[in-house]
């Protein structure tokens, strides 16, 4: 199969899904027809309840959720032997009927019960407790999340130090990095404030953001004074996530997302160019499964691609800052679901840059391409400059780049959202609590400032002693968390009369996926336990996946009782 073939295939399949399964379902759940004003203008606070015209918000909502979910997804999947034709598949099916039904239907479900987050529509439409369970989990997975993020973009600026003396020549590509992140930061600033404060019209400003992202990159690429070790680094982005996640999002979240989205797009361009020009051949990679490989397709593959087929992290953003920000309510298919297959098409291009790699790494052991990182960047710069000169350097510091600007984004996205959810967790909204009019313990705990500070160190924390010791088990809870938004959203739309059946084979399918999933990690972990000489990380990560496998059967009980009384009483009128 050539990979430039493989490529208009799937775009066009994924445009088919966008332009018909997406007006279906606009249909079918009554999208645009309320005449209420969305949430971002009812509700509208200046800090997170602010709209935001739909490129804009695109621009946040795509680089929140993509982050290094579609590149490093792909790239495992076909480190563990799977095949081009079995991802491709699962890309293509789980991004039309599971991704993108899931990022849509949650930003519309939230989007109607005032930009509340996933838990608090379980809230309206299941029970408390329901909501109390599902947002401890969301938190801890968020918790995982901020703290595997903080540790990349770190070690992404971090400079090399050999036996304590820094080497300047190795940490080179890391400094540039990080300075154009910081003057990134800067220029967001700026736009924002000339958007919202001086009213600047956004296509002057975006033209203007452009040539300012053209400069900090050359200013990067040549000035980097800044040589920090990989745990300063933590810190500092640790003060950063604290900070942005609860300055309006006017002046920071939404114009760097949207800045940052340019960086996404240019990149996507950059791969169809290259895919183009390479068109290699996906040889390299299996057709279905490697010869002999013992990892089982179900429920593995399921898992291992999650951002590029249907990610549980998608709902958090779509209900925990999208929502807020939603301008009018027909923004939120292009938004939501299409965001959702246009991250396909970025997994399909990185599956296409993995087999150009691995026929590269063949060809070139001594200079093979190693990390979901060098397998992109390099994959994709190769396929334009196959001498690996000059262009290829420039092209392969760029894409790194951008990587880092997807989890720094990602990254404060994340962090607000665990403000969110823990400020939620201490309020009950059926009796008309808010954070502001509760009182006592509850207030304290309620507190933005309060919620933040501990999510950024718990996240934090984290990050510094050893996250990827449980790592492994945020594939599994991650689609876990998508089959509990998809439960969520079926629920309500049950409730106020609309048709659900399309969340119902997803939501079955991904339980099944994510319960097997956790037995079999479960399993290792307890091998790993019993054969001796465990650290922690197999512990927690046993105890955690049967605690897992637990909230998944009882949410799904208490789920699958409220659709079924929806069908009697539906039967009995």
């Amino acid at each position: 199969m050539n990979g430039l073939v493989l490529l208009i295939i799937g775009i066009a399949v994924l445009l088919g899904g966008y332009i018909f399964y997406g007006r279906w379902l606009c249909k079918q759940w009554g999208v645009g027809e309320s005449k209420e004003e969305t949430p971002a203008h009812t509700m509208e606070d200046g800090v997170d309840y602010v709209p935001a015209k739909a490129p804009i918000l695109m621009g946040h909502h795509f680089s929140s959720i993509a982050g290094a979910g579609p590149i490093t997804g792909p790239i495992s999947a076909a480190g563990l032997g799977f095949g081009w034709l079995a991802c491709t598949l699962w890309i293509l099916i789980g991004g039309i009927f599971f991704g993108g039904v899931h990022d849509f239907g949650a930003l519309f479900a939230s989007v109607r019960h005032g930009g509340k987050s996933i838990g608090e529509i379980i809230s309206a439409n299941m029970s408390l407790r329901a909501k109390r369970l599902f947002i401890i989990f969301s938190y801890l997975t968020l918790i995982l999340v901020v703290a595997a993020f903080a540790s990349i973009v770190a070690s992404t600026f971090g400079a090399t130090y050999v036996d304590g003396v820094l080497d300047m020549e190795a940490s080179k590509a890391n400094a540039q990095v990080a300075m154009v992140s910081l003057l990134f930061i800067l220029i967001a600033i700026i736009f924002g404030y000339c958007v919202y404060r001086r009213n600047a019209p956004i296509s002057v400003a975006s033209i203007v953001g452009v040539v300012a992202i053209v400069a900090i990159i050359f200013i990067g690429l040549n000035f980097h004074p800044i040589y920090l070790s990989t745990t300063a680094w933590m810190w500092i982005v640790g003060v950063y996530i604290l900070v942005a996640s609860v300055t309006p999002v006017w002046i920071l979240l939404q114009p760097r997302d949207y800045l940052s989205s340019f960086l996404l797009y240019a990149m996507l361009i950059l791969a169809a160019v290259a895919i183009v020009m390479g068109h290699p051949s996906m040889d390299s990679l299996p057709v279905f499964n490697a010869e002999g490989n013992t990892t089982p397709v179900f429920p593995v593959l399921f898992t291992t691609i999650a951002c590029g087929a249907i990610s549980g992290f998608h709902s958090l953003v779509a209900s925990g800052t999208t929502s807020k920000q939603l301008d009018k309510e027909t923004d939120a298919k292009p938004i939501a679901y299409g965001g959702m297959l246009i991250e396909c098409v970025l997994a399909i291009m990185t599956l296409i840059a993995v087999a150009y790699a691995y026929k590269w790494n063949a060809d070139n052991p001594d200079l093979a391409l190693k990390g979901a990182t060098a397998i992109f960047g390099g994959g994709i710069a190769g396929m334009i400059d196959p001498s690996r000169g000059s262009l290829y350097h420039i092209l392969y510091t760029l894409l790194v780049l951008t990587y880092s600007t997807f989890c720094l984004t990602s990254l404060d996205t994340a962090t607000r959202m665990g403000r969110f959810m823990f400020q939620e967790f201490w309020i009950d909204s059926t009796k008309g609590e808010t954070p502001e009019n509760v009182t006592g313990f509850k207030k304290i705990m309620a507190n933005p400032y309060v919620a933040t500070i501990i999510t950024v160190v718990l996240g934090v924390f984290l990050g510094l002693n050893g996250y990827a010791k449980i790592w492994a088990l945020f594939g599994s809870a991650n689609q876990l968390l998508a089959a509990l938004a998809l439960l969520a959203v079926a629920t309500w739309l049950g409730n106020i009369g609309k048709n659900n059946k399309m969340f119902l084979l997803p939501m079955a399918f991904m339980l099944v996926v994510t319960i097997f999933s956790l037995i079999i990690n479960t399993k290792t972990q307890i091998g790993l336990i019993t054969a001796g000489g465990a650290d922690w990380g197999p512990y927690v990560q046993a105890i955690l996946g049967v605690l897992l496998v637990i909230l998944a059967i009882v949410l799904a009980i208490e789920g699958i009782s409220t659709i079924s009384k929806q069908k009697n009483k539906a039967a009995a009128k």
